[in-house]
């Protein structure tokens, strides 16, 4: 099973084929993540809608350091939290806001802070978060590939999780604490390494090394924010049809249940919630509406000349 991508150059000139393709490939999992925290059935069709309309019109500004999918759950779950915090309900918590914003009145207030410094701080936290993603992202598929499946999970235990090293080597039965000292030590060695690769000019990497010592960083983002909103570790979804056809071998399979029972991957549950489903009817007369909704906007688009 592929995991079909759309063609973005395509999605941005407004072909109707295209879009309909996003729609009918991703309506299933996006209202199973809805469903997970709406109860609310009209509520729940009515964030999908508009989280697809959200896409067409912010298709111009997409940013390819992430996938498509990774691209529309942004947008449903942002649209989620807005349902949920409209009807006052127990949310998500705060939304994390992965976009890159203008400086706030806040930062011009600071002494010896001036708008041109604000700005180029700001830069950096961008090319910082950008090649911190693509490094995590290195090293999962690098030991995803060795095999070393306890050593992803204890890292994503402690970079993603929060965990503390105690919890930590008690959970995968290590040897002790120094044990899980260890596997971090070693992992941010090789993070700094394929930092280098990326960066030659080793101009962001001791922004890199400043973030990985401790997870914090004096710019405004570190390795569990970089981990979850680059979905480092989230695996691509044949590997979850194959974990459902019980056709896993014990180290992806232990990893995959570590990542939606224990970690509680949203974005991996409702991908599974939607293979789960056992007729796909059901979804019909809602993707019908939804596509119409799409088409009638993607012409009035196409009419004025003007861009989403």
């Amino acid at each position: 099973m592929s995991d079909w991508s759309p063609d973005i150059a395509r999605l941005q000139g407004f072909d109707n084929p295209e879009w309909l393709q996003v729609e009918s490939t991703y309506c299933g999992r996006l209202m199973a993540y809805v469903s997970r925290r709406v109860t609310d059935v009209q509520a729940r069709e009515d964030i999908v809608q508009e989280t697809f309309l959200g896409a067409v019109r912010g298709i111009g500004n997409f940013d390819s350091l992430f996938t498509f999918e990774q691209y529309l759950f942004g947008i449903c779950r942002n649209r989620t939290i807005d349902f949920l915090r409209r009807r006052k309900s127990p949310g998500m918590g705060e939304p994390a806001d992965s976009s890159e914003s203008l400086p706030g009145m806040d930062d011009l207030a600071q002494e010896d802070t001036t708008p041109s410094g604000i700005v180029h701080e700001r830069d950096i936290e961008g090319q910082g978060r950008d090649l911190l993603v693509n490094v995590l992202r290195d090293w999962v598929q690098e030991t995803w590939q060795q095999g070393e499946f306890v050593r992803l999970m204890v890292i994503e235990a402690l970079f993603s999780g929060g965990w503390r090293n105690r919890d930590t080597w008690q959970r995968f039965s290590l040897r002790d604490e120094t044990a899980v000292a260890g596997i971090k030590f070693r992992a941010l060695k090789r993070l700094r390494d394929l930092a280098l690769r990326r960066d030659p000019s080793g101009q962001m990497v001791p922004a890199l090394a400043d973030i990985t010592a401790d997870g914090t960083s004096h710019l405004n983002f570190g390795v569990k924010d970089a981990w979850q909103l680059g979905r480092v570790s989230c695996p691509a979804r044949y590997w979850l049809a194959r974990a459902l056809g019980k056709n896993l071998q014990p180290g992806p399979k232990s990893f995959l249940e570590f990542h939606l029972d224990e970690m509680k991957c949203q974005w991996c549950q409702a991908n599974l919630d939607d293979l789960k489903r056992a007729e796909e009817e059901d979804l019909e007369p809602i993707l019908q509406r939804m596509q119409q909704s799409t088409v009638q906007y993607l012409r009035s688009q196409s009419l004025h000349g003007d861009k989403p």
